[in-house]
């Protein structure tokens, strides 16, 4: 099962995040076989930490729950909060596998939070996607919104990979590769 997992940071938590970067890497590192991609978001100065994506596929929803909360930066409070769902790779590969490559261009997180009907399960003709998918319930049966990864000029580029009618609310958040890789 996969799972998406973007853990925000708790305002004024950055020299904690730079003190446990070693953990972090090194937990992450336990689960190099599973991620499917990962990396940190920033604010609007393109420097600050703001949270950190992970997308994993583990065996159930208690295994991900286990991956987000035991993770060194979070029981040391540098997150504020936690978003947790389980996710579908509709691209059905890595984002090691994105044949845009690690560098070149911005890159964003976009998460779009659903009402009512499922949206953009079909993926878009864009060969700037790293990574996208639905956002799901435990139980995979409800849609709650989507996920994207994607190399675009802009933010507003990169909301426009999703239907935004179709949402309650899109957030965009600049976005690198992760990991040791």
């Amino acid at each position: 099962m996969e799972f998406f997992c973007y853990h925000r940071d708790r305002v004024g938590s950055l020299a904690l995040r730079e003190e446990l970067a070693e953990a972090h890497w090194s937990y992450m590192d336990r689960f190099e076989a599973e991620l499917i991609a990962r990396g940190p978001t920033f604010g609007g100065d393109g420097e600050t930490p703001t949270g950190s994506v992970h997308v994993v596929d583990l065996p159930d929803p208690a295994a991900a729950r286990a991956f987000a909360f035991d993770e060194p930066n979070y029981q040391a409070g540098v997150y504020r909060d936690v978003l947790l769902r389980r996710w579908r790779n509709l691209l059905g590969r890595t984002m090691w596998e994105f044949p845009g490559g690690r560098s070149g261009g911005n890159r964003y997180l976009v998460l779009g939070f659903g009402s009512g009907e499922a949206a953009d399960l079909d993926v878009p003709a864009d060969e700037d996607l790293v990574a996208y998918g639905p956002l799901l319930s435990d139980d995979g049966a409800r849609w709650l919104g989507t996920a994207a990864l994607v190399r675009a000029p802009d933010p507003d580029k990169a909301r426009a990979v999703l239907t935004a009618e179709r949402y309650a609310d899109i957030e965009v958040h600049e976005w690198e590769f992760g990991g040791r890789r």
